[in-house]
């Protein structure tokens, strides 16, 4: 949202299959933004039965999908573009059904 890497935080209960439908989702929408390489997903931290891990969110990816995509980012829910970002996330991530939590993480 500022020209540097995005880092969101996802939680789910169900780890292995999340994972992979998150990759998935994100593969999706860097395909559909023309890009490769646009992102990168750590491994996972587990307590009491939640996964979390990060995807970093490559500013080339970031810029591409506002480009792309800026009308769904602007009917997202929220009054800031990072809320407005987090939900267009949720969402995005829940059409490929990945039923995990979204954070953003400030740096």
């Amino acid at each position: 949202m500022n020209g540097k890497p995005t880092i969101l935080e996802i939680a789910t209960t169900n780890y292995q299959i999340d994972k992979e439908l998150v990759s998935a989702a994100m593969n999706s929408l860097q395909s559909l933004c023309g890009l490769n390489d646009g992102f990168l997903i750590s491994n996972a931290m587990e307590r009491f039965g939640w996964a979390f891990f990060k995807i970093l969110i490559k500013s080339e990816l970031l810029s591409a999908i506002q480009l792309k995509l800026g009308d769904q980012l602007m009917k997202s829910k929220g009054k800031k573009p990072e809320e407005k970002f987090v939900s267009f996330m949720i969402n995005f991530f829940q059409n490929n059904d990945a039923k995990v939590k979204v954070k953003l993480i400030d740096d």
